[in-house]
Protein backbone atom coordinates (compact mmCIF):
# COMPACT_ATOMS: atom_id res chain seq x y z
CA UNK A 1 0.00 0.00 0.00
CA UNK A 2 1.14 3.10 -0.86
CA UNK A 3 -0.17 6.40 0.82
CA UNK A 4 -0.31 9.76 -0.34
CA UNK A 5 0.83 12.57 2.14
CA UNK A 6 -1.75 15.16 2.95
CA UNK A 7 -0.47 17.46 0.98
CA UNK A 8 -0.59 15.43 -2.39
CA UNK A 9 -4.08 14.73 -1.76
CA UNK A 10 -4.30 18.17 -1.07
CA UNK A 11 -3.24 19.01 -4.26
CA UNK A 12 -5.40 16.44 -6.31
CA UNK A 13 -8.57 18.33 -4.43
CA UNK A 14 -7.15 21.77 -5.48
CA UNK A 15 -7.02 20.22 -9.18
CA UNK A 16 -10.85 19.86 -9.02
CA UNK A 17 -11.81 23.07 -8.07
CA UNK A 18 -12.43 25.74 -11.01
CA UNK A 19 -11.87 29.41 -11.43
CA UNK A 20 -13.79 31.62 -9.48
CA UNK A 21 -15.69 29.26 -6.96
CA UNK A 22 -16.22 30.23 -3.46
CA UNK A 23 -14.78 27.40 -0.93
CA UNK A 24 -15.02 26.98 2.67
CA UNK A 25 -12.31 24.64 3.93
CA UNK A 26 -12.62 22.22 7.02
CA UNK A 27 -10.62 22.09 10.26
CA UNK A 28 -7.50 19.66 9.62
CA UNK A 29 -6.19 18.05 6.15
CA UNK A 30 -8.51 20.39 4.47
CA UNK A 31 -6.57 23.48 5.37
CA UNK A 32 -3.57 22.31 3.49
CA UNK A 33 -5.73 22.84 -0.21
CA UNK A 34 -5.53 26.75 -0.02
CA UNK A 35 -1.96 26.34 -1.10
CA UNK A 36 -2.33 23.98 -4.35
CA UNK A 37 -4.76 26.15 -6.23
CA UNK A 38 -3.17 25.98 -9.50
CA UNK A 39 -0.94 29.29 -10.53
CA UNK A 40 -3.56 31.53 -12.17
CA UNK A 41 -6.40 30.00 -10.75
CA UNK A 42 -8.62 32.40 -8.58
CA UNK A 43 -10.60 30.90 -5.87
CA UNK A 44 -12.38 32.48 -2.81
CA UNK A 45 -11.87 30.50 0.07
CA UNK A 46 -14.31 31.51 3.15
CA UNK A 47 -13.61 31.33 6.74
CA UNK A 48 -16.99 30.22 9.11
CA UNK A 49 -15.83 32.76 11.76
CA UNK A 50 -16.43 35.84 9.48
CA UNK A 51 -14.00 36.41 6.32
CA UNK A 52 -14.06 35.71 2.74
CA UNK A 53 -11.33 36.21 1.06
CA UNK A 54 -8.84 33.80 2.98
CA UNK A 55 -4.90 34.75 1.84
CA UNK A 56 -2.05 32.46 1.57
CA UNK A 57 -0.60 31.10 5.32
CA UNK A 58 1.69 33.85 6.33
CA UNK A 59 5.43 33.27 7.10
CA UNK A 60 6.73 33.61 11.22
CA UNK A 61 7.56 37.09 10.57
CA UNK A 62 4.60 38.21 9.15
CA UNK A 63 1.98 36.83 11.47
CA UNK A 64 -1.14 39.22 12.70
CA UNK A 65 -2.12 37.37 16.02
CA UNK A 66 -5.71 38.93 15.57
CA UNK A 67 -5.97 36.99 11.58
CA UNK A 68 -7.12 33.04 11.75
CA UNK A 69 -9.44 31.18 10.61
CA UNK A 70 -12.22 28.67 12.36
CA UNK A 71 -9.54 26.01 13.09
CA UNK A 72 -7.38 28.68 14.80
CA UNK A 73 -5.00 28.73 12.19
CA UNK A 74 -3.11 31.81 10.93
CA UNK A 75 -4.22 33.58 7.67
CA UNK A 76 -3.58 36.65 5.63
CA UNK A 77 -6.43 38.43 3.99
CA UNK A 78 -6.86 38.65 -0.07
CA UNK A 79 -7.00 41.62 -1.52
CA UNK A 80 -10.28 42.83 -1.25
CA UNK A 81 -11.06 40.65 1.30
CA UNK A 82 -13.92 41.04 3.95
CA UNK A 83 -14.67 40.57 7.62
CA UNK A 84 -18.56 40.46 8.78
CA UNK A 85 -20.16 38.25 11.86
CA UNK A 86 -21.03 34.92 12.23
CA UNK A 87 -24.32 35.48 11.63
CA UNK A 88 -23.68 37.06 7.70
CA UNK A 89 -21.20 33.78 7.62
CA UNK A 90 -23.14 31.35 8.51
CA UNK A 91 -26.02 32.95 6.38
CA UNK A 92 -23.67 32.67 3.19
CA UNK A 93 -23.70 28.68 4.04
CA UNK A 94 -27.03 27.96 4.64
CA UNK A 95 -28.24 30.07 1.86
CA UNK A 96 -26.34 28.41 -1.26
CA UNK A 97 -23.30 31.25 -1.51
CA UNK A 98 -20.29 29.08 -1.01
CA UNK A 99 -19.83 26.65 -3.98
CA UNK A 100 -18.21 24.08 -2.36
CA UNK A 101 -16.73 22.62 0.92
CA UNK A 102 -14.02 20.31 1.27
CA UNK A 103 -14.38 18.21 5.16
CA UNK A 104 -12.26 15.92 6.53
CA UNK A 105 -14.30 12.72 8.13
CA UNK A 106 -14.57 9.86 10.28
CA UNK A 107 -16.95 7.64 7.53
CA UNK A 108 -18.33 8.08 4.46
CA UNK A 109 -21.31 5.77 3.00
CA UNK A 110 -22.04 4.23 0.16
CA UNK A 111 -24.65 6.83 -0.43
CA UNK A 112 -23.06 10.19 0.86
CA UNK A 113 -23.80 10.27 4.33
CA UNK A 114 -21.10 11.60 6.43
CA UNK A 115 -19.65 11.26 9.82
CA UNK A 116 -17.54 14.05 10.89
CA UNK A 117 -18.38 16.02 13.90
CA UNK A 118 -18.53 13.01 16.78
CA UNK A 119 -17.21 8.89 17.20
CA UNK A 120 -18.54 6.54 19.79
CA UNK A 121 -15.37 7.04 21.89
CA UNK A 122 -16.59 9.18 25.13
CA UNK A 123 -12.75 10.38 25.67
CA UNK A 124 -12.44 11.86 22.51
CA UNK A 125 -14.72 15.06 22.69
CA UNK A 126 -17.31 16.05 19.75
CA UNK A 127 -16.99 18.99 18.06
CA UNK A 128 -20.30 20.44 15.87
CA UNK A 129 -18.52 23.19 14.54
CA UNK A 130 -20.01 24.53 11.37
CA UNK A 131 -20.33 21.03 9.45
CA UNK A 132 -23.90 20.68 9.95
CA UNK A 133 -24.76 24.00 8.05
CA UNK A 134 -22.13 23.71 5.10
CA UNK A 135 -23.63 20.03 4.28
CA UNK A 136 -27.20 21.10 3.93
CA UNK A 137 -26.23 24.36 2.30
CA UNK A 138 -23.20 23.92 -0.03
CA UNK A 139 -23.95 21.82 -2.81
CA UNK A 140 -20.92 20.10 -3.47
CA UNK A 141 -19.37 18.73 -0.56
CA UNK A 142 -15.68 16.96 -1.18
CA UNK A 143 -14.28 14.87 1.55
CA UNK A 144 -10.53 14.60 2.39
CA UNK A 145 -9.40 11.82 4.79
CA UNK A 146 -7.34 8.59 5.19
CA UNK A 147 -8.35 5.82 3.94
CA UNK A 148 -8.68 3.58 6.84
CA UNK A 149 -8.47 3.66 10.78
CA UNK A 150 -5.03 3.80 12.51
CA UNK A 151 -6.77 0.04 13.37
CA UNK A 152 -6.56 -0.98 9.58
CA UNK A 153 -10.78 -0.66 9.90
CA UNK A 154 -12.34 0.88 6.75
CA UNK A 155 -13.74 4.47 7.04
CA UNK A 156 -16.08 4.17 3.51
CA UNK A 157 -19.05 2.26 4.81
CA UNK A 158 -22.21 0.39 3.88
CA UNK A 159 -23.65 2.65 6.21
CA UNK A 160 -22.06 5.19 8.68
CA UNK A 161 -22.09 4.03 12.64
CA UNK A 162 -21.42 7.01 14.05
CA UNK A 163 -23.91 10.35 14.48
CA UNK A 164 -23.97 11.83 11.47
CA UNK A 165 -23.49 14.71 10.36
CA UNK A 166 -25.33 15.12 6.80
CA UNK A 167 -27.62 13.07 4.55
CA UNK A 168 -26.92 11.60 1.13
CA UNK A 169 -24.68 14.79 0.80
CA UNK A 170 -20.62 13.93 -0.45
CA UNK A 171 -20.24 14.47 -3.91
CA UNK A 172 -16.53 13.18 -4.01
CA UNK A 173 -14.09 11.49 -1.46
CA UNK A 174 -10.34 11.95 -1.89
CA UNK A 175 -8.21 9.68 0.20
CA UNK A 176 -4.58 8.83 0.72
CA UNK A 177 -5.21 5.69 -1.82
CA UNK A 178 -8.14 6.89 -4.03
CA UNK A 179 -10.58 9.24 -5.26
CA UNK A 180 -13.72 7.98 -5.38
CA UNK A 181 -17.18 9.94 -6.50
CA UNK A 182 -20.42 9.30 -4.44
CA UNK A 183 -23.60 8.00 -7.33
CA UNK A 184 -26.55 7.27 -7.01
CA UNK A 185 -25.66 3.63 -7.85
CA UNK A 186 -23.09 3.95 -4.79
CA UNK A 187 -19.30 4.37 -4.98
CA UNK A 188 -17.35 4.37 -8.29
CA UNK A 189 -13.77 5.07 -8.91
CA UNK A 190 -12.21 8.12 -10.34
CA UNK A 191 -8.79 7.32 -9.74
CA UNK A 192 -6.20 5.14 -8.10
CA UNK A 193 -3.09 6.59 -6.30
CA UNK A 194 -0.15 5.68 -7.92
CA UNK A 195 1.40 2.34 -7.08
CA UNK A 196 -1.93 1.47 -5.43
CA UNK A 197 -4.44 -1.74 -7.23
CA UNK A 198 -7.96 -1.59 -7.24
CA UNK A 199 -8.15 -4.95 -5.40
CA UNK A 200 -6.34 -3.79 -2.57
CA UNK A 201 -8.85 -0.66 -1.96
CA UNK A 202 -11.45 -2.51 -2.63
CA UNK A 203 -10.48 -4.81 0.25
CA UNK A 204 -9.87 -2.10 2.42
CA UNK A 205 -13.73 -0.86 1.85
CA UNK A 206 -16.24 -1.83 3.33
CA UNK A 207 -18.51 -1.09 0.22
CA UNK A 208 -18.35 -1.98 -3.09
CA UNK A 209 -17.02 0.33 -5.48
CA UNK A 210 -17.68 0.12 -8.98
CA UNK A 211 -15.21 0.47 -11.93
CA UNK A 212 -17.47 1.34 -15.16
Amino acid sequence: MISLSDSAIAARVAADIPDGAYVNLGIGKPTHVSTHIPAGREVIFHAENGILGVGPVPSEEDVDPELMDASKRFITVAPGGAFFEHTDSFAMMRGGHIDIAVLGAYQVAENGDIANWATLDESFPPAVGGAMDLVVGVPKIFVMMKHVNRDGSPKLLKSCTYPLTGLGVVSRIYTDLAVIDVTPDGFRLVELAPGNSFDLVQSLTEATILTN
